[in-house]
């Protein structure tokens, strides 16, 4: 329901004057998808027609313990939408209903809250069966079959006779049948490993746009906003959507002014409703636009989890579709803010097939990889550290330019251990070794997450000989362990010292800054290496 509210925003925004028509069962009601989706949809005036099919039973379950209202047409209501209710085995009657309301769509774009009242027959599936029902029920549905009614309507209407229906029938059965023989006369499937992975993304190859010479001193929060900014310019199908986005310029005022440049059908506050969000920036995608959505903190991606996992990321291998969406994720501790504001859960995407997790640690990085998660029309998560918004300078070029997604970047280099970090730990590494300048390290900034690049890593860890690997995420199924298992099944006999690694403590983020900052690894990340490199 949330896609097809980003599909009718496509709509809307091309005034092409369609209709977007979503259909949920009364038990895929109680669902916080289609609160938040009816919610999004009555404050963007979006031409959507939500249709539940009030069959009375979510699998055994009945209405009365699945819902106290009436029935649904009284939601609508609550959501200042028009709400009817139609006998969902009249044919004519939906027909006829669908028809009057898509009309008026048309002409004034708003959204509908449709109830058709029916009934299941059989199970929810084979397995389930229907011993729950009461004795009787079934039997006072059959007579309101939709199929049988309206086949009697049209025969004694003169419409349909008894020839035209056996002949109907037959022909039907006979298409069934045709189709099932061609389906079972395939061959088993052929299995390609390299077929199944290569389905994960809209086949996409990144063409770099290099930076010019043009270059000023930048904030990391500025370099963001310019390569939104530019984007914007550059793709003027592209959407913004987030809380406080708009005249506010969001929590963190990286879209600040950008209302009165590209208008607030670009620019769209959204409701408290991340899940909808999600799903209609990737109804959007489906109409063939782009969108970034702004997670306000990170933190907050566990309400529209599903979204992004199981939609964003699964879509392609599914059936094709491009997921053309960029998750901004205000990321990361160090300003007391606590544990629901300042967590890194870049982990819980690393094992997701089918996204794209950019994490940049300099202000060049952060608008040139911004600007290519934009243009790659596959799902991208971009992490940006809410400590390095203000607190971290760099030169940055003014123009529009992109940077490649999966390759590391060389930060220092050194012979005598490899550090592999990403985001803020990039600075916490630098500031180790500055502190023991007798370390010569080569310093790897992973830059992106997923897919990462492997060969980097390989390349120096064979140089080195040793490895840490520090991230700000917990240690326990953070990154560092999958890294640490690759190295050691690639760089066995290379290694002169065990592989190592350092992130978070095992609790939530604390308040207290004494607390956060015990925390936080950096105090442990310099011990374990001076550790290795006197191993």
């Amino acid at each position: 329901m949330g896609i097809a509210d980003g599909i009718a925003l496509g709509n809307l925004l091309d005034n092409n004057n369609k209709v977007t028509l979503v259909f949920s069962g009364d038990g895929g009601a109680s669902e916080g998808d289609f609160h938040e989706a009816l919610n999004v949809a009555a404050v963007w005036d979006l031409p959507v027609i939500f249709t539940v099919e009030n069959n009375q039973w979510g699998l055994s379950t009945p209405s009365n313990e699945q819902f106290r209202c009436k029935q649904f047409v009284d939601k609508g209501i609550g959501y200042g939408m028009n709400a009817f209710q139609v006998d969902g085995n009249n044919v004519l009657e939906v027909y006829h209903s669908v028809k009057k309301i898509a009309e008026s769509m048309r002409e004034n774009p708003k959204p509908f809250l449709l109830e058709c009242m029916t009934f299941r027959i059989r199970g929810h599936e084979e397995a389930s069966g229907t011993k729950y029902y009461p004795e009787g029920i079934q039997d006072e549905w059959a007579q309101k079959d939709p199929v049988k009614n309206y086949e009697l309507f049209l025969m004694q209407e003169g419409i349909l006779s008894e020839e035209q229906r056996t002949a109907g029938v037959k022909e039907i059965k006979k298409e069934i049948q045709d189709n099932l023989d061609i389906a079972f006369a395939e061959g088993a499937v052929t299995v390609n490993t390299e077929t199944e992975v290569n389905d994960l993304f809209y086949p996409y190859e990144q063409e770099v746009i290099a930076p010019t010479d043009n270059k000023e001193e930048m904030r990391y929060i500025d370099a963001i906003s310019s390569g939104l900014k530019q984007s914007m310019e550059r793709y003027d199908d592209l959407v913004i959507m987030g809380q406080d986005v708009a005249d506010y310029g969001g929590v963190f005022k990286i879209t600040e002014g950008f209302v009165d440049q590209f208008g607030k059908d670009r620019v769209r506050n959204t409701p408290l409703c991340e899940s909808a969000i999600v799903g209609s920036a990737l109804g959007l995608s489906i109409n063939g636009m782009k969108a970034v959505m702004e997670m306000q903190f990170a933190d907050f991606v566990t309400c529209g989890f599903n979204q992004i996992v199981n939609n964003l990321a699964k879509i392609h291998y599914r059936w094709g579709q491009k997921a053309d969406v960029v998750v901004r994720m205000p990321t990361g501790a160090g300003s007391g803010a606590g544990p629901f504001h300042s967590q890194s859960n870049e982990a819980w995407f690393f094992h997701t097939p089918g996204l794209k997790i950019v994490y940049p640690a300099f202000p060049n990085d952060a608008k040139g990889l911004l600007t290519a998660a934009i243009e790659d029309p596959n799902p991208v998560m971009f992490f940006e550290h809410k400590y390095l918004y203000r607190t971290l300078k760099g030169e940055v070029c003014k123009d529009y330019f992109t940077t490649e997604i999966g390759k590391a970047a060389t930060v220092r280099e050194g012979s005598q251990v490899t550090i592999i970090t990403y985001g803020l730990g990039v600075h916490w590494a630098l500031d180790v070794l500055d502190a023991h300048p007798d370390i010569d390290a080569d310093l790897i900034d992973l830059r992106t997450i997923l897919p990462y690049d492997k060969e980097a890593i390989l390349n120096s860890v064979k140089k080195t000989g040793r490895v840490i690997i520090l991230h700000e995420d917990c240690l326990t199924g953070g990154l560092g362990g999958e890294l640490s298992a690759v190295i050691s099944e690639e760089c066995f006999s290379e290694l002169d010292a065990p592989v190592m690694r350092e992130g978070s403590l095992d609790t939530p983020v604390p308040f207290a800054i004494e607390l956060e900052n015990n925390f936080l690894p950096k105090e442990r990340f310099e011990k374990k290496l001076l550790q290795l490199v006197h191993y």
